[in-house]
């Protein structure tokens, strides 16, 4: 596990007069946000965090203090370094362990890397960058991706694209 940053959340726009921002949130939700109290390596601290009722959340941060702060905000990713994610049960994954993983072939032969992790809604999705900046996805289940830890994910050769 590296601790590179995870993106929990992006400032989507100011909210209101006083520096509050709009988040988009990611993973899951704003309860697991409130779990931080700074992001971006130190450079947010939060000072305030609802919900919007629309599925995302408004926040304050310390630092900001009006509305064109808050404006300038706009794009920025909320990240925490990927330590302070709580610990899962075994049979459970962070989509951020396997962004950049090398790719083998259960032969051995090497494919290229995780650019991106997807879902949507039957299983995950790994999609793979081969060297040449083709890319292709393949499910993450057990007949498609026999193995994966911490130095790389191996895929079956049945699946290579």
């Amino acid at each position: 596990m590296t601790d590179k940053p995870v993106t929990l959340a992006a400032v989507t726009g100011a909210h209101g007069v006083a520096g509050e921002v709009r988040l988009k949130l990611l993973g899951e939700g704003l309860e697991a946000l409130r779990r931080y109290e700074s992001f971006n390596q130190g450079a947010l601290t939060l000072a305030k965090l609802r919900s919007d009722n629309k599925g995302g959340a408004i926040a304050r941060f310390a630092e900001i203090s009006d509305r064109t702060a808050a404006e300038a905000l706009r794009g920025t990713a909320l990240t925490v370094p990927r330590a302070a994610l709580p610990e899962l049960p075994e049979d459970e994954f962070y989509h951020a362990d396997l962004l950049d993983l090398p790719v083998v072939t259960d032969a051995g032969e090497g494919v290229g890397r995780v650019c991106a992790v997807e879902n949507y809604g039957a299983t995950d999705i790994v999609e793979i960058e081969k060297p040449n900046g083709k890319r292709f996805m393949v499910p993450l289940t057990a007949q498609a991706v026999p193995e994966w830890d911490g130095e790389r994910l191996t895929i079956a050769a049945d699946f290579l694209e």
